[in-house]
């Protein structure tokens, strides 16, 4: 089991140590100042600078992370489904969501706020926003793209529409789903991040803009960090989920 272990992410923690190792030898070899390129140490100082209420802006943002991130899944999950099932909704739904994806997020977040105010809320639709058009095209394919001879095995055995959908394609589509939600997971970060950018008063964005302002360019570093974390430990869930739930497919 650890050998295993080891020869998956061996790689990943060489390429890691080698980054921090040349990151931190890169201020004195090119004589850069901390404020414009602090080191690994540095960074780690302030992420641990327990003055900053870190714990506040972490809480914040996971939230809207999470939340975008579950807005995201279900929603494209269901408009995946209603592709599927009728191609009258297909012909309906896809240009309009082809449309919606292509908006700039940047300039939609603004627009947001206005509406709905300051707060978490706001940061979660806009974390969805950028990640379900992923989980509706793979969703769509995945219920699609069925090997005909399963469905011509259904059609034998005189199954029923509902039936042929719960046990041929479901399951056929959930590796597409799990895959696209690996890539609404980072999605959903960015979001959550565009929208404390644009306007907030809480999160991980709002250290990274005060950061800037004051020229803390450490703490504005420790933040990109923690958003890394909190990145990472959602696309490891859903990695795991992914094992458990469809085991048959490797969605790496």
């Amino acid at each position: 089991m650890l050998p295993g272990v080891l020869r998956r992410y061996a790689p990943s923690a060489v390429l890691f140590a080698v980054v921090l190792v040349a990151w931190q030898l890169a201020g004195p070899v090119f004589q850069l100042r901390e404020y414009l390129l602090p080191g690994p140490v540095a960074v780690v100082r302030a992420a641990l600078n327990f003055s900053i209420p870190w714990h506040e802006h972490i809480w914040i943002t996971t939230l809207e992370i999470l939340g975008g991130f579950a807005v995201a899944g279900v929603a494209g999950v269901l408009l995946g489904v209603a592709i599927a099932w009728s191609p009258t909704l297909a012909r309906a739904l896809v240009p309009f969501l082809v449309f919606v994806n292509t908006l700039p997020k940047v300039a939609v977040a603004p627009l947001f706020l206005l509406w709905l105010g300051y707060g978490i809320v706001p940061n979660m639709l806009i974390a969805a926003l950028i990640g379900f058009f992923p989980v509706v095209i793979n969703t769509a394919v995945g219920l699609t793209q069925v090997d005909d001879e399963l469905l011509d095995l259904g059609r034998v055995f005189g199954a029923p529409t509902w039936k042929v959908f719960l046990k041929i394609r479901l399951p056929n589509a959930l590796p597409y789903v799990l895959s696209a939600l690996k890539i609404t997971a980072t999605a959903a970060v960015v979001g959550a991040i565009v929208g404390e950018f644009v306007a907030s008063q809480a999160g991980l964005g709002t250290v990274i803009v005060n950061a800037q302002t004051n020229l803390n360019t450490p703490v504005a570093f420790a933040a990109l960090v923690w958003i890394s974390v909190i990145g990472l430990l959602l696309y490891g869930a859903v990695g795991l989920v992914a094992r458990w739930w469809a085991p048959w497919a490797d969605t790496t």
